[in-house]
């Protein structure tokens, strides 16, 4: 599991931003696949903070799916709602950052 502590300002920050994104990754029925990792790892160390949106699942795989990408992922869930969630992780080099968290 990714440990890296998120305040609830740093949390709703980073919500405030994931409002604005649009879902670059798509997780349908499938589910958690190595290749969905593969992408999540990518877009990660290129974004920061990414939005997947859910395609066809009920509320109780959502959640477990999302903690699932958390974990394998090494990433943070920053929050779910509806069929979306919004992961953060931030790039170890501090010159590359591209969310700057309060």
């Amino acid at each position: 599991m990714y440990d890296f502590p998120l305040t609830s300002a740093q949390r709703a920050f980073l919500r405030s931003r994931g409002q604005t994104l649009e879902a670059t990754l798509k997780v349908g029925r499938e589910g958690f696949t190595p290749a969905l990792l593969l992408e999540l790892q990518r877009l990660l160390r290129a974004h920061e903070l990414v939005k997947l949106r859910f395609v066809g699942s009920d509320r109780e795989a959502r959640a477990t799916l999302s903690t699932k990408i958390a974990d394998e992922g090494r990433c943070v869930l920053v929050g779910a709602v509806g069929h979306t969630a919004l992961f953060y992780r931030q790039n170890p080099e501090a010159g590359e950052r591209v969310v700057a968290l309060p």
